[in-house]
């Protein structure tokens, strides 16, 4: 039976409305492998809207969100907008008020690309990054005293909470057990934060005992950081409070061979609310309007909303032509060597969805 999905779009700053753009396109393709339609509509929240109005976004936005399917973003952020107020502008209401608390971010070598790491074989990098994504570090509660004054105080408040830590340890432990090395790893920085951190690792060992399969450790951010460069091959499932799996993911980006291959998922796990998709590099001032940034991530975020949207073959179709177009030397942005545009990578993943069909 056919089904029709609306899309809030927010194709947002910088290389966003390029990039999301081929993303659509695909979606568009893939969509008609399983008999499904997309209805698109597009917000011109962002920046340029800030810089007109003063805010990120419309007084109401996120109850103009609440009945859509899900939200695809393109990135947001501006050389000459702080990024506080973009971030706190738009993203994080977003992921708060729709209780996106699952931020999931792959990160797996392709056949085709070259990792910076020596001696990497494809697929050899396959790690899934369940990033705690509505509170933690980035909650957001504190204030500052005696502000430009010599003796300025500013308080940042973590905010660790045994529900907040559980659903999405649990998450990562339930995303393990369908996965073959059946293998989750806890990202802390108990010795130094105590209270917070502590929790976690408790809220950890205690979920672990409910999964007698899967293999666990535990590693020190720093630790971490130092074994996604020395042995990514180790990593399969981890799961990282807000700040350290943003850290560890622009990492995990970087070693299989560029941002422009990863995408990212701000997931509600219990379907109450809708879920949001974005590619994780960001808006990219530095390549904005040359027609070279690598639509990749924001078309394998497509996917992940496929995924999402319970279109299992949909999602596969794109993963196979983004995998196939890597694999068999087809255009690719200058990120990964080549000197093709945004729009004739997206084309040839297009074509190749398309051609799975016949």
């Amino acid at each position: 039976m056919s089904r029709t999905f609306s899309i809030a779009v927010i194709e947002g700053d910088g290389i966003g409305p390029e990039v999301t753009r081929e993303a659509i396109r695909a979606t568009e393709a893939a969509a008609a492998i399983s008999d499904s339609r997309f209805e698109w509509n597009h917000f011109d929240w962002g920046t340029d809207y800030y810089l007109k109005h003063g805010k990120m976004a419309a007084d109401d936005f996120l109850d103009q969100l609440v009945d859509y399917d899900a939200i695809l973003l393109g990135a947001v952020g501006h050389p000459d907008v702080q990024d506080h107020i973009t971030l706190n502008g738009l993203l994080l209401p977003i992921r708060r008020r729709f209780d996106q608390c699952v931020c999931l971010r792959p990160a797996y070598l392709y056949a085709g690309v070259e990792s910076p790491l020596r001696d990497k074989q494809p697929g050899s990098i396959d790690i899934l990054v369940f990033r705690e994504n509505v509170e933690g570090e980035y909650a957001n509660i504190g204030g500052r005293l005696y502000q430009h004054q010599s003796d300025e105080v500013a308080v940042q408040t973590s905010v660790f909470t045994r529900r907040g830590c559980e659903r999405i340890i649990r998450a990562a432990f339930e995303k393990a057990m369908t996965r073959p090395k059946k293998h989750v790893t806890s990202i802390t920085k108990s010795n130094a934060q105590g209270y917070g951190m502590v929790l976690w690792d408790e809220v950890f060992t205690a979920v672990a005992t409910d999964f007698p399969d899967i293999a666990t450790d535990s590693l020190l951010i720093d630790a971490a950081v130092m074994e996604f460069v020395r042995r990514p091959e180790s990593f399969d499932v981890v799961v990282a409070s807000n700040l350290f799996g943003d850290i560890l993911t622009d990492l995990g980006a970087i070693i299989i061979g560029s941002m422009g291959l990863a995408p990212s998922a701000n997931i509600d796990p219990a379907r109450k609310h809708l879920s949001m998709f974005e590619p994780v590099h960001g808006s990219a001032p530095d390549i904005t309007g040359q027609g070279i940034a690598n639509p990749l991530a924001a078309i394998l975020s497509a996917a992940m909303m496929l995924e999402h949207l319970e279109l299992p073959e949909s999602a596969a179709a794109i993963h196979r032509a983004v995998g196939n177009q890597l694999a068999n030397d087809g255009p690719r942005t200058p990120d990964l060597g080549g000197n093709a545009t945004t729009e004739e990578v997206g084309a040839a993943v297009t074509a190749l969805i398309a051609g799975n069909q016949q």
